[in-house]
């Protein structure tokens, strides 16, 4: 009776370390709703303010420098876009309906294959179509404001005079609560989350042909969940050999919901 009362006293200390390891101990994936809509003042909003509006989206929301980097590997350099957009406008492949400068660096961002520069476009479209998603749509989901202060940012950058002029009604994002409540719905494939957080534009992978980042195509036989997980959640904790840190937004823990992410993770680890 004591040698049976021994192991059940073992068994359930056992069995109660382990789950209280499993509750505290080890790191819980918890869901998270996409960021709160920034609000702005636009009434008390300065050139000045609007052009460092324009540069903290380039920089952060906007993910810009994902592709627009030093690297010049996957999207062309930006420091010069406002002074070659009357180029651009005046080259028989430009497809758009901008009228002037300004008018074209706004284009580009919400229709990005209406002028793609040469040695730019997708794969196999002879530089017609960009593999850039729209600005307004997917992830990234720049309101007017935002994009309107990026070409304000880009005007500034090139040295040229600053047109983009402050939009007046910002109603449509101007209420944190209507955008919170306007919530995406979460994704059903990983081919959709693919898609929607233009994971192609810097990976081989579901199709997609970009060579930025680590090819992705027979990942799983590489590296396990755990890795994969780490990967997507702290990209620069384990930087790929003739890879560059830095490149890969950091945020994607609080842009993917936690079902999506292991979702993710899981076609990833099959892709063999």
């Amino acid at each position: 009776m004591k040698h049976f009362l021994k192991i059940a006293i073992f068994s359930l200390i056992t069995v109660a370390s382990f789950a209280a390891y499993s509750n505290f101990g080890i790191p819980q994936v918890q869901p998270a709703p996409p960021p709160r809509e920034e609000t702005f003042d636009v009434g008390d909003m300065t050139p000045a303010d609007f052009i460092a509006l324009g540069e903290k989206t380039f920089n952060g929301k906007g993910s810009c420098t994902l592709c627009h980097n030093s690297t010049g590997r996957r999207a062309p350099p930006l420091q010069t876009a406002a002074t070659v957009a009357a180029e651009r406008l005046a080259d028989p492949r430009y497809g758009g309906q901008a009228a002037s400068e300004d008018e074209y660096l706004y284009e580009s961002m919400l229709d990005p294959s209406a002028y793609v520069v040469a040695g730019f476009g997708k794969a196999g479209t002879g530089d017609t179509v960009s593999p850039m998603p729209s600005m307004k749509s997917g992830a990234t989901a720049l309101s007017e404001t935002e994009i309107r202060a990026v070409v304000a940012f880009l005007q500034d950058l090139a040295g040229v005079a600053v047109t983009a002029s402050i939009p007046a009604d910002t109603a449509e994002h101007n209420d944190p609560v209507e955008a919170l409540e306007a919530a995406r719905p979460p994704l059903a494939t990983p081919q959709d989350i693919i898609q929607e957080f233009a994971c192609g534009a810097c990976h081989k992978v579901a199709g997609e042909e970009g060579d930025v980042g680590p090819d992705l195509t027979a990942i799983g036989a590489l590296r396990d969940r755990d890795y994969l997980r780490r990967a997507i959640l702290t990209p620069d904790a384990d930087i790929v050999p003739d890879f560059e840190g830095g490149v890969m937004p950091a945020d994607y823990g609080q842009q993917l919901y936690a079902a999506e992410l292991e979702l993710l993770v899981g076609y990833l680890a099959e892709r063999k």
